[in-house]
């Protein structure tokens, strides 16, 4: 019949069956039998020395890689672990590591070749060219916003690093707008959509803030944030901008373009984001200090009405003493001079019936009535003669 599946052959007592160890280790007897002791030259990366004093390390080239381990004997005669992008001859044995069927290259001597590897020369030449155009100068960092509330994110949409900006992001602040514009972050094509992705971000409205990065990953994983065009493209990008590329000890150029390097995209995250509780807390605190410094600064301004409404009692009580003295002064001089006073003397004030004084002799015509003014009111008078 046509389409059919082909069959298979029947599980009995006539078959072997395989354990995995088995076919682990045929597999390694073939590999080391076949091949043999053989010289490999390659770029060593991620050379990491274990507490047993086991190297395991990657060897490279344009095209492939390899996993290699170096155990303790043979790393002691080596000398010092090799840094990455060193290039290096090794002999070894080709093998399998039946435990996890992986395949890996024993070394047992390195011999450095003196020269560096492609990629390493292409990594110090990109970063000598944006050394020298100032790109990595601190003087040219700018600070992040104290309250960013529109955060461009430049990363892959399906990462890893996205969910987890996203939690930190909304944890601290739920309000916060983030803008993903996603890019691939490793090979074909990354280049160009990271930079494509950052030209967008400088055409987007209201944006505080960009994070550019992605999870951890090898070193050939984070390439492309090592490339000429991406950190140029970061660097003129309009807003403060934060690089979180791997983990925290993995180190890019975009890290050192960036206006702050985050070890990893949830520290972006802290980084970008006020954290709401904090902020209350430090308004409260605020709160309380103002409310107290309000009450010290009423106390004294109290204090200090109380000593000025006691100097202005003062002085009024003393001016209003000095007035009424004065007044009474006055007074005494008024009355030394009122015409009563002279009445009461003796003397008393002539007047016609028109009420005009009586000065002299001619003013009293004989047979005339006048008053005279005295002490205690008038007698009327009338004259009799003049002499």
């Amino acid at each position: 019949m046509n389409g059919a599946a082909p069959s298979l052959p029947a599980i009995g007592p006539d078959q072997d069956v395989w354990t995995v160890s088995a076919l682990n280790g045929v597999v390694r007897a073939l590999v080391e039998g076949e091949l043999g002791p053989i010289w490999v030259r390659g770029e060593v990366l991620q050379c990491k020395v274990w507490s047993s004093g086991h190297w395991y390390f990657t060897l490279r080239d344009a095209d492939a890689q390899v996993r290699c381990c170096m155990w303790r004997a043979h790393a002691a005669k080596a000398g010092r672990p090799p840094a990455d992008g060193t290039e290096v001859f090794a002999f070894g044995t080709p093998g399998l590591y039946e435990a996890k069927g992986e395949f890996q290259f024993v070394v047992s001597r390195l011999i450095a070749t003196d020269a560096m590897g492609a990629q390493q020369r292409e990594l110090e030449r990109v970063r000598a060219a944006l050394q020298a155009d100032g790109l990595f100068d601190p003087a040219r960092k700018r600070p992040l916003p104290e309250l960013a509330t529109r955060i461009a994110v430049v990363t892959s949409p399906d990462g890893a690093a996205l969910r987890d900006i996203i939690t930190v992001a909304r944890k601290r602040w739920p309000a916060v707008e983030l803008v993903v514009v996603g890019a691939r972050v490793q090979g074909d094509g990354a280049e160009a959509e990271l930079v494509r992705a950052l030209g967008i971000v400088n055409r987007l409205d209201g944006v505080d803030l960009c994070i550019v990065g992605r999870g951890g990953g090898s070193r050939e994983d984070l390439a492309v944030f090592n490339s000429e065009a991406v950190c140029r493209a970061l660097a003129a990008v309009r807003v403060p901008t934060i690089s979180a590329v791997g983990h925290e000890t993995d180190v890019s150029l975009t890290d050192l373009v960036a206006d702050l390097r985050a070890p990893t995209p949830s520290a972006a995250a802290e980084m970008a984001v006020a954290d709401a509780r904090e902020l209350q807390g430090r308004i409260e605190g605020l709160a309380v200090r103002l409310a107290g410094g309000l009450a010290r600064r009423s106390r004294v301004l109290g204090e200090r009405l109380e000593r000025t409404a006691d100097r202005l009692t003062g002085a009024m009580t003393g001016l209003l003493g000095e007035r009424r003295r004065l007044l009474e002064r006055l007074g005494a001089q008024l009355d030394a001079l009122s015409p009563l006073r002279c009445l009461e003397r003796g003397y008393a004030v002539a007047r016609g019936p028109d009420g005009r004084l009586l000065r002299r002799r001619a003013d009293f015509a004989p047979g005339s009535r006048f008053s005279l003014r005295v002490a205690d009111g008038e007698v009327d008078a009338r004259v009799e003669g003049a002499s």
